[in-house]
C-alpha cells in the first residue's frame, strides 16, 4: 500500500471555505439547523456527525474513483450475486482467527483447501494442507518462507553462512521481490529477451545451485497473459538432479492461472501431478471469483511444510494447526469462496471462465483489425492480452491510447516492460466474469471514436512515461 503523508496544514484549525461544502439537505429534518460547518478534512471532528451527513459526506467523495467494473487493468472481481453480498454482510463480523468461536467458519474454510487439493491433483487430497490468506501476497510469503525452511533444514552444516536464493522471472508480481528482501534471499531474477516475456525451462535450471530454496513458474504473467511451461522447467529441474544431486522444488504461483487451467485446459500439466511441484498458491479474489481479499496456499503434503512454521491453537477443545502472516481478519471472503464453489461447481466454472476466454479472444481480435496495434497475446491462455502500436504507427504511443480511452470511463494500463525489454510499452486489458461481449463491443466503438483523432496527431504527447498512467505492477 501507499504511505501517505499529512497535508501540509494539519495543524491549521481555519477551513472557512469547509462550511460551503456541505449540502443542507444533508442535515436531519431541516434544512439550515446548526448546518453551520462540515467535520474537518484531517483531524477529528470535536463532535460527532450524523450517520446520513457521515455517510453522504464519504459517498460523494469515493464518486470520484473510477468504476471497477470498467477497470481493466485489475484481475481482482468486480462483481458477484447479491446473495453472496448478503453472505458476506452476515459474516463480517466474525473474526477468521477465533476458529474455536466460530467453527463453522472454519470448516468453510477446510472444505475449501480440500476442493483445491482436489482441483489441483494432490496425490492424496486428505493429506495435503493449506490455507487461508488475504491474498496472493500472503500466500507467496508463506510458500516462500516454507522453501527456505526446508533448505535451511538440509543444509544445516552451512546455513547461516551460505545464502540462499530464489530463481524466478522477472514477470514475477512485486510480493516476491518483497519476500525476496524481507527475508534475506537472493532474487535471481532472469530478464525478458526478444519474444520470450517470461521464465524458460532452460535458464530455470542454469541459474540454480546448491543455494536455490526454489523456482518460481507463473501460470499467467500479470504482463501479458501467458503460462510459464511449469512441466518443462520441472523437467529441467529433473534433468538437473540426475547431473549435480541438487534437487530443487517448483512453487507454481498460479495467482489468477490455477484457477483457469484446471477448467479449460484440462491436457495441461503443471500442478500436483508433477512430483516437484511442492507448493500452489491462488487468489480467491481473481479468477476465483470472490470479492477482495482471499487467497489460497496448498502444499502436496505436510513434508513440504515444516512443522515449526504452524502454529497450533485451541479448537473445539482439540488442535487447530494455523499458518499465516496476518491474524484478525473477516471470515467474509472464505464464506464468499465457498458459496461460489457451491454455486458453480466445475461446470458452472468452465461455463464462466470459458465465457472470460471468449470475449478476450474476440476483443483482441477486433482490436487487431483495426491495423493500429499489434497483438503479443491473444486471450488464448488466461483472458488477458497485452498489445502495442504498429510498426507504421508514429502519431501515438500507448500511453496516448491509454489517457484517452481513460476519458471516456476505461481503465486500460499502458506500461513498459522490464528488463530486458525497457523498448517494449503495451496496453493490457484483463476480462473478467462481468466484462461481457456488450461492454467489450462498447469499449471497441470507443476505440474506433478514438483512433482518427489519435492519427492526426503530430507525435506521441507522452514525455514521462513513468507518470504516464497511474497503473504499476
Amino acid at each position: 500500500m501507499p504511505l501517505h503523508k499529512g497535508p501540509a496544514d494539519l495543524a491549521s484549525d481555519a477551513e472557512p471555505a469547509r462550511r460551503l461544502s456541505f449540502n443542507p439537505f444533508y442535515g436531519e429534518a431541516d434544512p439550515v439547523g446548526g448546518m453551520t460547518e462540515a467535520p474537518p478534512r484531517h483531524k477529528l471532528p470535536d463532535g460527532p456527525t450524523a450517520p446520513m451527513s457521515a455517510y453522504q459526506l464519504v459517498h460523494d467523495e469515493l464518486m470520484l474513483d473510477g468504476n471497477s467494473r470498467l477497470n481493466l487493468a485489475t484481475f481482482v472481481t468486480t462483481w458477484m450475486e447479491p446473495q453472496a453480498a448478503v453472505l458476506m454482510g452476515e459474516c463480517r463480523d466474525k473474526n477468521m482467527i477465533d476458529k474455536d468461536e466460530y467453527p463453522r467458519t472454519a470448516e468453510l474454510e477446510r472444505r475449501c483447501v480440500a476442493m483445491l487439493a482436489d482441483l489441483w491433483n494432490a496425490p492424496d487430497p486428505s493429506a495435503a494442507v493449506g490455507c487461508s490468506t488475504t491474498g496472493s501476497s500472503e500466500a507467496c510469503m508463506l510458500a516462500g518462507m516454507a522453501l527456505k525452511r526446508r533448505w535451511a533444514k538440509r543444509n544445516a552444516d552451512r546455513y547461516p553462512g551460505a545464502r540462499p536464493n530464489l530463481v524466478m522471472g522477472v514477470n514475477v508480481q512485486v510480493c516476491w521481490e518483497k519476500f525476496c528482501n524481507f527475508w534475506e534471499v537472493e532474487a535471481r531474477l532472469v530478464p525478458m529477451q526478444g519474444d520470450r516475456f517470461h521464465l524458460d525451462a532452460a535458464t530455470a535450471a542454469e541459474l540454480c545451485d546448491e543455494n536455490t530454496i526454489g523456482v518460481v513458474a507463473v501460470l499467467g504473467s500479470t504482463f501479458d497473459g501467458s503460462y510459464e511451461p511449469v512441466a518443462e522447467i520441472c523437467a529441467a529441474l529433473d534433468e538437473l538432479q540426475e547431473r549435480t544431486g541438487i534437487d530443487v522444488p517448483v512453487h507454481v504461483d498460479g495467482a489468477s492461472g490455477a484457477m483457469i487451467a484446471p477448467f479449460l485446459d484440462k491436457d495441461l500439466v503443471w500442478d500436483f501431478r508433477l512430483p516437484r511441484v511442492a507448493s500452489i498458491n491462488t487468489s480467491g479474489h481473481k479468477y476465483g471469483l470472490v470479492y477482495p481479499g482471499v487467497g489460497w496456499a496448498l502444499w502436496r503434503s505436510p513434508e513440504e511444510l515444516p512443522e515449526e512454521l504452524v502454529f497450533r491453537v485451541n479448537y473445539l477443545g482439540g488442535d487447530m494447526p494455523t499458518f499465516a502472516l496476518n491474524f484478525s481478519r473477516p471470515g467474509a471472503q472464505v464464506v464468499a469462496q465457498y458459496y461460489t464453489f457451491l454455486r458453480l461447481g466445475r461446470a458452472g466454472y468452465r461455463a464462466v471462465q470459458q465465457t472470460s476466454r471468449d470475449v478476450a479472444r474476440d476483443l483482441a481480435g477486433r482490436i487487431e483489425a483495426l491495423g493500429d496495434f499489434r497483438l503479443l497475446t491473444r486471450g488464448d491462455q488466461l483472458p488477458v492480452f497485452a498489445f502495442t502500436t504498429a510498426p507504421d504507427v508514429t502519431a501515438f504511443d500507448v500511453f496516448d491510447v491509454s489517457r484517452r480511452l481513460r476519458e471516456a470511463g476505461w481503465l486500460v494500463p499502458a506500461y513498459t516492460f522490464p528488463a530486458d525489454r525497457e523498448d517494449l510499452s503495451v496496453l493490457r486489458i484483463v476480462c473478467r466474469n462481468g466484462f461481457s461481449t456488450d461492454l467489450a463491443n462498447l469499449l471497441v466503438e470507443d476505440l474506433e471514436r478514438l483512433l482518427p483523432e489519435l492519427r492526426r496527431q503530430p507525435h506521441p504527447f507522452t514525455d514521462d512515461k513513468q507518470a504516464a498512467t497511474s497503473f504499476h505492477h
